[in-house]
Order: structure tokens, then C-alpha cells, then sequence
């Protein structure tokens, strides 16, 4: 093993390392390697940024902000409308959610696709009584199942397409991995329709994560503010330092018997105002004593939200702006007025001291403010909402012109007639110009963390296949399995793929794995389809665990699941799939 393969492995390894870790986020982790590859010149200076401009970025970007028009004009609500019954029996629910959210994820991101679909799954589990746990972790399933259908429905299919095209002459089509993709997505969807969801574990399916949340029966009061109090001529501004001391928060003001919306946080207060408080007995007690109010006016207050005010629980994703910091670091109140009232983090609420709670990937924050602002915070945080919200005007007279442009881009893609990346740029462009979706939303729609992770990546594996790395890699597993038929070794590979996307990033698995399929494919004088295949399949396939997909991170909060139950489905839903692919991968690309 020469030196330059010696550093490369290393710093793969430590990629790789650093991302299971997870203290920090994988772009960072990512670009930090290429600079050091950069530095060690191990990776060719001429090379260094063109992962920035590589057509799998540029995809992965243009399908990111088309999936975002798409939402706003409304074909997505229009979809909704017509399959979704909340009526139903559970099983049939599941199959229904289950196929609009893999059909959706074939040609839109998936996380985009699970964002949109989860208020309904959600405003569905309580008309019918029943905990949302019972049908979020197969909605995230579906959605992640559905990806696999074509090129544009998971980063990995398009990284794979883009890494044929150097590697063998041409890329994958639009629709060269249906015949594998649909056939295991068919078969997943009816395992967690039928089979799936029962085992969820019991105590999952007793229990509304959001519900116990928003609970604030006890916990709000208003107190009087009386003449020699030192909140007088203040504002509920001046006051906040002071309160987040004693972990209280002021959630409005009462004057004359009436709230005062709007401006409360800019008025004055004066004598035999109410305050009204959100916090347990003791914090208000040392509170109420700092700042002289009277306790012989206060009462328990029921109008906590009278006027403009209104409450919502959103989930926290991973490129979320409230990730690894908390409320005080973004000021929420005193710059947005909005208030953070409590935190849920795998079933278990969080009421004290929360405006202090670093927040993680999956929690449930249950916000509260005006209405007008409300919305536009949550647009700015990067947070999902819980029950349908309406963030966005929708257009629908405009959902059918979309749903056409749309079309006509995959189609013209497919036929071959323009290139993919072109005919998404051309359908993003006119998306703008006929105001489907702005300027502004198309760059907020962009995940610059992920395209950050696969642009820094991308030159690393190519110095590492370039060096004879990934070559050393597949000639290692066919040294450990000799004499193996290669449908065998076929399945070894899907296994490893598949293990490696359940605990790290699926883009950075394809990264290191393609290549060595390739290379596993000419020592063995066999079709690199077909090991290409296999890889895409296994790296789509993220099930055992909460952060090997964003999909089930993001459910993790809302359905109060543990790190240990998506094993419970996934693990039977992950062999299916490789019972299933494998048979359809010898069929359309025979070894």
C-alpha cells in the first residue's frame, strides 16, 4: 500500500468516523477532509472544488428547489384531497399514505415528500383516536421506498447515474431503476401496510408525543402588577433577562380585561396591569417576589390564546437553524416574539428551563406566537409543522401548470431529448418567471449542507479510486470469499452498503461503494450493472435506525419512538428488500 492510499484511507476512515460520531455536522466533517487532502496533496489542486460543479450537485439542487414549487402550488394538497380518509381502517390508511408518499418520492425529494404528507398522517391519527406512532414510521418507510423508483428520487440513484457516466460511457436514465426500485418498493410498502406497524412496540401506540406537549393546563397564571411594582414604565422586553433568570416566560399582557395583541411587547406597563406567566408554581413565586407582583389579583388563566396568538408543534430537522443551539442563542423572543414553551425528545416533554435545552435532530418544539409572524418564523427556523399550516399561499390555479412543466422536463429528460440537468434548470426558470415559486424560496429550498457533504466527497473518492484504493477494497472481498458464485457476492455487497447507510450518510456510502462494485465487477468478469444496482438499492435502504435517513429522524419527535424501535420493522423490511432486488437484478441486468 503506497502512502497516498495510506492517507486517503485514513482520512475516508475519519470521514466515515467523524459522521457515526456526530458530534459535528457532515459538511463541515466532509470539507474538512478535502482541505486536508488538499494540504497533504493527495488530492490534485486542479480537482480541489470541482465537486462544486459536478452534474450529480447540480440535480440533487434544481429536484430541491422543483420540489419545493411543486408544494406551492398546490398539486400536492390537490393529491391529498382525493386519497386521504382518515375513516379507514388503520392497514388501508398506512397503504393509502403509503403509496402517495412513494409516489411523490420518485420524483420529488423524499424528505420533501414526508414534510408535506406528515400533518395529514398526523391531523388523521387524532380524527380517528389513535397515536401517530402507528403510522408515521411506515410513512417515513414509504417515502424512503419510493425513491428507489427513479433517478431523480434519492441522491444515491443520481450519484450512481453520474459515476456510470465516468466510469462506463454513459449514465442511467431516468427510469433504469424501476424494474428493481418498483418491485421492492411494492413489496415494502405491502409489509408495512399489513405486517409493518404492528410492531411498533405497544407503548409507542398509547401515546401522543404532541398532545402531552401542548398541554398547558396548570402551568399558565396571570399575576398583578400593583403600584410599588419595578415593572412599571418597562416592557415585557426589559423584562425577559430577568425572567429567563427565574425560568419564566411573559407570554402577553391584560389591560382593562382585554389582551393586548400586537404591541405587548412594546408597551408600557402600568398599575393593575396583569402579566400573564407561563412556568411552574416556584419559578413564578421567586419571579412574582423579584419584581413585586401581587399575588392577591393573579388567577389562572384560560384565554391563553385570546387575540392574534396561536400555538403549533413543529419537528426539528437535521439542517434545521435551531440544531445544536437553543432558544436564548437565537434570541426567539426578545427578536421574533416568539415563545418556545416546551420540547418533547423521544416521547418524553420537557417543560423546565427548555429556552435553555440544546435542541437535537427529531425534537418536537411547541411554539407559540402571533399568528401574521408565527409562520415566518417557522419558514426561518427550518422547521416542519406538525398539523397543515398553510406556511405558503398556495396557488391552485397554477398546481395543473406545474404538475405539466414538471412532466414535460422528466419526459424530455427520458426520451433523451435534453439533458436532465437542463431540462430541470428550464422548468426551475420558468417555475420563477411565472412566480410559482420566488427567487427567494428557490435559494431557501436549496440544502447547501448536503450538496456541501457530496461536492467535498466527491474529489476524495475520485483521489481514492484514482490511487488503487477502492480496487485494494474490492480485491479484499474477493479474497475473503473464494469460490462464491457472484450472485453471492452480489448479496454480500448489498449487506454491507445497506449496514453502512443505516448508521451514516446514504450520499457518502454510494461514494465509497460504487467504485468498488466497478472493481468487483471486472476482477469477476461480470456486468457492472448489476453490481451497481445492487448498491443502489442497499444504499436507499436506511430502516434500523433514526439517523441513517433524515425521514426518520424527522418522525422521530412527533411519533415518540426510541433509537431502538426502527430496528422492530426495519430489519425484517431491509431482508425482504435484498430477497426481493436480487432475483429482479438478475432478471433486468443479468450478471
Amino acid at each position: 500500500m503506497t502512502n497516498e492510499q495510506i492517507i486517503l484511507f485514513s482520512l475516508m476512515a475519519g470521514v466515515l468516523g467523524m459522521l457515526l460520531w456526530g458530534k459535528w455536522r457532515y459538511d463541515l466533517v466532509a470539507f474538512s477532509a478535502l482541505i486536508i487532502g488538499l494540504i497533504l496533496q493527495v488530492i490534485p489542486k486542479d480537482q480541489a472544488f470541482s465537486g462544486f460543479g459536478h452534474p450529480a450537485v447540480i440535480i440533487i439542487a434544481l429536484v430541491l428547489i422543483v420540489s419545493r414549487a411543486l408544494s406551492q402550488s398546490g398539486a400536492i394538497e390537490m393529491l391529498t384531497s382525493r386519497v386521504i380518509n382518515a375513516r379507514r381502517p388503520l392497514s388501508l390508511h398506512i397503504a393509502s399514505m403509503g403509496f402517495l408518499g412513494a409516489v411523490l418520492s420518485a420524483f420529488m425529494n423524499n424528505v420533501a415528500a414526508l414534510a408535506l404528507l406528515m400533518p395529514v398522517d398526523m391531523q388523521a391519527a387524532s380524527k380517528a383516536k389513535r397515536s401517530p406512532a402507528l403510522s408515521l414510521m411506515p410513512l417515513s418507510f414509504a417515502t424512503i421506498l419510493g425513491g428507489m423508483v427513479t433517478l431523480i428520487g434519492t441522491p444515491p440513484n443520481i450519484v450512481i447515474s453520474q459515476f456510470r457516466e465516468t466510469a462506463l460511457g454513459e449514465p442511467y436514465n431516468m427510469f433504469d431503476f424501476a424494474p428493481v426500485g418498483l418491485g421492492a418498493a411494492f413489496a415494502g410498502l405491502v409489509f408495512v401496510a399489513v405486517i409493518g406497524w404492528r410492531l411498533v412496540p405497544s407503548e409507542r401506540s398509547n401515546q401522543n408525543a404532541a398532545n402531552e406537549l401542548s398541554n398547558l393546563e396548570g402551568y399558565v397564571v396571570e399575576v398583578g402588577v400593583e403600584e410599588n411594582s419595578t415593572a412599571i414604565d418597562k416592557t415585557i422586553r426589559e423584562l425577559t433577562d430577568l425572567a429567563e433568570e427565574n425560568d419564566v416566560l411573559i407570554l402577553g399582557l391584560v389591560r382593562n380585561g382585554k389582551r393586548l395583541a400586537g404591541r405587548a411587547l412594546r408597551e408600557r406597563i402600568k398599575n393593575g396591569d396583569l402579566l400573564v406567566l407561563e412556568a411552574g408554581p416556584k419559578a413564578i413565586e421567586s419571579f412574582a417576589s423579584s419584581v413585586k407582583l401581587s399575588y392577591s389579583r393573579s388567577e389562572k388563566h384560560t384565554g391563553t390564546l385570546a387575540g392574534t396568538l396561536s400555538m403549533v408543534e413543529t419537528t426539528v430537522p437535521v439542517e434545521s437553524r435551531i440544531t445544536g443551539r437553543c432558544a436564548l442563542d437565537l434570541r426567539l423572543l426578545y427578536r421574533h416574539g416568539i415563545m418556545l414553551l416546551g420540547v418533547s425528545r423521544e416521547g418524553k416533554p420537557f417543560r423546565d428551563r427548555v429556552r435553555k435545552l440544546v435542541i437535537q435532530p427529531g425534537d418536537v418544539l411547541l411554539l407559540m406566537g402571533e399568528e401574521e409572524q408565527i409562520d415566518e418564523v417557522i419558514s426561518w427556523l427550518g422547521v416542519l409543522p406538525l398539523a397543515p399550516r398553510g406556511l405558503q399561499v398556495t396557488q391552485y390555479d397554477k398546481a395543473w401548470l406545474s404538475i405539466s412543466l414538471f412532466a414535460a422536463a422528466i419526459l424530455l429528460a427520458s426520451f433523451g431529448v435534453i439533458y436532465l440537468p437542463i431540462a430541470l434548470a428550464a422548468c426551475v426558470v420558468l417555475f420563477i418567471l411565472l412566480k410559482v415559486i420566488s427567487l427567494t424560496q428557490a435559494y431557501e429550498s436549496i440544502q447547501g449542507s448536503v450538496l456541501i457533504l457530496l461536492a467535498s466527497l466527491i474529489p476524495l473518492g475520485a483521489a481514492l479510486d484514482k490511487s488503487g484504493g477502492t480496487a485494494l477494497i474490492a480485491e479484499a472481498i474477493i479474497n475473503i470469499t473464494p469460490g462464491w458464485p457472484a450472485v453471492a457476492i452480489l448479496a454480500l455487497l448489498m449487506v454491507v452498503t445497506m449496514t453502512l447507510s443505516d448508521i451514516l450518510n446514504n450520499v457518502a456510502t454510494v461514494l465509497v461503494a460504487a467504485p468498488v462494485a466497478i472493481h468487483i465487477a471486472e476482477r469477476l468478469q461480470v456486468n457492472p450493472d448489476a453490481m451497481l444496482m445492487g448498491v443502489a438499492v442497499a444504499a436507499s435502504c436506511a430502516f434500523l435506525s433514526p439517523i441513517g435517513h433524515k425521514n426518520n429522524t424527522i418522525i422521530m419527535g412527533p411519533g415518540g419512538y426510541r433509537f431502538g424501535d426502527y430496528w422492530r420493522m426495519g430489519l425484517p423490511l431491509e431482508i425482504l428488500i435484498i430477497f426481493i432486488s436480487i432475483p429482479l437484478i438478475l432478471i433486468f441486468w443479468p450478471l
